[in-house]
């Protein structure tokens, strides 16, 4: 690298442009992804019958859970590729995404050899009605067979994002879908196979979502298979797997905040549990745009801190946390003046809407509580500085619980709300400060 960048590198005009090229498509994605779990519960919607509605609850829940820990598999692979990227290494490119499938397909295969006890471990966490366990149990036990395909799909969205092309996940996932539909459809209601037709339905897709990437990345990218001994080599093996391992156990708290909301909410009984599941629609909402955002700082940080472009990468952190805090006072006053609106398009149960009223104010602060922590994250495993993002986290986790111990007698819900909003401040705020202290060399 030259000692001295050139101008274009601080340009903010072109830096945005990335930012936004790159955050829409990503964007759209997230819109469209969440489509694949709905078909299946739109269908199932009229098979005849709350059961079939509750089974394909149940099953996707299961499923949810299972590949939401593995979730390290996109993010290890798009900050490593992207550095890769950034330093025009071709071999560490595709020693990267070799690694990772790898990695990926072994664990989709275990999860398939794992399956009986796998389903019954996970319908007995969820304690749920026999009949609907039955169905859910044939739902699990027929679409488990897509786990690599599920999981490959994780690397392969990663890889393409650290080559700085969020485009094709787009369109593949949108390929996803269109796929789900037709062939779930023709299975479930033109030749009657109930849940099992479900099933085969977004089987057959994820395969095919699968195989397009795998596709695409060979025809458009070539990337060559690398020496054996080049893709395990000790020193780059270790490397992936202490990002990986630090991701996976800042998953594990991520996952235990979460559970811990939805359990207090329905200690409180339906109604409160209703009205936060209807509230945190609002935080879904925005995730799925600062999500967007989060992968362009992967893409991006990771291709200058590999090019070793330091004082564009400053640049891009800085427009980066000005853009993400720029889209954070949007929704909140979108939140703030259309909220009570979203929430009756979303229900028409008065009681529910009446009780998400009384915590509203929660589900508005929520944007500019959190933005910090989505782009941060992106910032952070753009730099593969995993270490940074677990120690905020498991602080982030501490304070959640301390928060809710001492708000919890007094204020109830409120306190719950509370809790999950000082984590979300809390975690951006240790991933700033860390930043600004690596802006000045210290960190990773």
């Amino acid at each position: 690298m030259a000692e001295h960048e050139s101008s274009t590198d601080s340009s903010v005009k072109p830096l945005l442009h990335n930012i936004i090229a790159l955050s829409l498509p990503a964007i759209a994605s997230n819109l469209v992804t969440p489509l694949l779990g709905m078909t299946d519960v739109a269908i199932a919607g009229h098979l005849g019958g709350a059961v079939f509605l509750a089974a394909i609850a149940v099953g996707g829940n299961m499923f949810n859970l299972l590949y939401w820990l593995f979730g390290f598999l996109r993010m290890g692979s798009s900050g490593l590729t992207a550095q890769a990227f950034g330093a025009d290494d071709k071999m560490r490119q595709a020693t990267v995404l070799y690694q990772a499938l790898t990695v990926a397909l072994a664990i989709g295969v275990a999860f398939i050899i794992m399956r009986t006890p796998l389903c019954g471990m996970l319908l007995d966490m969820m304690e749920v009605e026999h009949r609907a366990a039955a169905m859910a149990a044939e739902y699990f036990m027929t679409l488990i067979w897509g786990a690599p395909a599920m999981l490959g799909s994780f690397v392969m969205a990663g890889w393409f994002l650290g080559m700085q092309n969020s485009k094709v996940t787009m369109w593949i996932s949108i390929l996803t879908v269109i796929v789900n539909i037709a062939v779930s459809l023709t299975l479930t209601l033109a030749l009657n196979l109930g849940i099992y037709g479900l099933a085969l339905g977004t089987l057959s897709a994820q395969w095919i979502g699968f195989t397009a990437s795998v596709i695409v990345c060979g025809l458009k990218y070539s990337p060559s298979f690398p020496r054996f001994i080049t893709v395990f080599a000790g020193t780059d093996l270790l490397k992936f797997f202490r990002i990986n391992t630090d991701i996976f156990l800042r998953t594990l708290c991520l996952v235990g905040v979460t559970l811990w909301f939805t359990r207090t909410g329905a200690m409180q009984g339906n109604e409160i549990l209703a009205a936060n599941a209807l509230l945190m629609q609002l935080f879904t909402l925005f995730s799925f745009f600062m999500d967007g955002f989060a992968f362009s700082a992967e893409a991006i940080c990771g291709k200058y801190s590999g090019a070793g472009r330091h004082q564009a990468l400053k640049q891009a952190c800085r427009l980066l946390i000005l853009t993400s805090a720029t889209l954070a006072l949007i929704f909140t006053a979108g939140y703030a003046t259309l909220g009570t609106a979203l929430l009756e398009i979303l229900c028409d149960d008065l009681s529910t809407l009446a009780a998400a009223r009384e915590y509203e104010v929660w589900a508005i602060s929520i944007p500019l509580a959190g933005f910090m922590a989505f782009v941060c994250d992106g910032i952070f495993i753009g730099l593969t500085a995993t270490r940074s993002m677990l120690l905020s986290m498991l602080c982030a986790t501490a304070v959640y619980f301390t928060v809710y111990m001492l708000a919890w007698p007094t204020m109830h819900n409120h306190g719950l709300w509370l809790a999950f909003l000082c984590y979300l401040a809390v975690r951006g705020l240790l991933l700033a400060l860390l930043l600004a202290k690596g802006s000045r060399g210290e960190v990773a």
